[in-house]
């Protein structure tokens, strides 16, 4: 029995993940640090590729500064590391690829029981601790840091699509930060409305930012998935190269055609530690002197790896 008909029925039915007061920001305009948006603030048709991949909870949990965030759990002692690039062609900041390392989190005083916060998703504050966010354009990481306090730094990124795979490289520099493929899933064209949760840290505190997406996605789980995971020798990455992922990916997932809206309202409050302060990002003279440069490096290069 097919249960992509079904599936997908019920899914044309669920409400949009978007907040009324984003819908009703609509066509207003704002003006924050020398950045014009018009609200909400959006992307246009976007491809987005992401993937998650098994890691050793523990492990993950030495990367997470502070006491407020834990590793998400799944059966067996595992969490996910989970990879998301986003090829924007149409913003208010103009066109950019943003390529998002994060950990699956909840925050609380304690860690959440394994599985639940899937089904518990706003109760258990499941979302994903961004470890390294690197984007094209000067602009992105003016807005993205300054604003919401997202880890962004300017690299040469690049987004491929053929019949088969979906695949971005990163580097800075010319040094190998990471490099994403995966083969296409079927075309299970399910119709999606989600919102996601990314934690940063910034200037010493934790910011909290929501992003919501609605798209048509393709999506492979289990041992249908398909994906290859590299790491270079950027220090950026070094933490996240050190971890024993499992190259078995839960998941694959492609929406050729993304909506996206980021909302304007965030929080951020001290990251703390009992014993001493935990690492709280970049400071605030790191954004600074940022300008609103669109010019994009030159893409990667790729190098000899055996993801082309």
């Amino acid at each position: 029995m097919n249960l992509l008909p079904p599936l997908r029925s019920a899914l044309r039915l669920l409400p949009s993940a978007l907040p009324a007061r984003q819908r009703q920001l609509s066509g207003q305009k704002a003006t924050v640090d020398g950045i014009s948006y018009l609200l909400p603030v959006n992307s246009e048709p976007s491809p987005v590729l992401m993937t998650a991949f098994p890691i050793d909870a523990r492990a993950a949990a030495t990367l997470i500064p502070g006491e407020e965030l834990h590793p998400f759990r799944l059966p067996g002692g595992r969490s996910l590391l989970v990879v998301t690039v986003i090829n924007y062609l149409a913003t208010d900041i103009g066109a950019y690829i943003e390529y998002s390392l994060a950990l699956a989190v909840t925050r609380g005083m304690r860690p959440a029981p394994p599985l639940l916060p899937m089904l518990f998703q706003k109760t258990l504050n499941l979302g994903q601790y961004v470890v390294d966010l690197p984007v094209s354009t000067e602009i992105s990481v003016k807005g993205g840091k300054g604003i919401w306090g997202m880890p962004k730094h300017q690299a040469s990124l690049d987004f491929k699509v053929t019949d088969r795979t979906v695949s971005s490289a990163y580097e800075l520099d010319g040094v190998k930060g990471a490099l994403v493929e995966i083969d296409r899933p079927a075309p299970t064209a399910l119709p999606l409305k989600v919102g996601a949760v990314n934690y940063c840290s910034f200037r010493g505190m934790l910011y909290k930012s929501s992003i919501y997406f609605q798209g048509t996605a393709d999506v492979s789980i289990g041992r249908q998935a398909k994906a290859r995971l590299e790491f270079g020798d950027l220090p950026q990455v070094a933490g996240l190269a050190g971890l024993d992922f499992d190259p078995q990916p839960v998941f694959t997932l492609y929406i050729p055609d993304s909506h996206g809206v980021l909302d304007d309202h965030y929080e951020a409050w001290f990251q703390y530690g009992r014993d001493r302060a935990p690492y709280g990002g970049d400071g605030m003279d790191s954004v600074v002197g940022l300008g609103l440069g669109e010019e994009w490096p030159d893409p990667p290069r790729r190098g000899e790896s055996r993801v082309q």
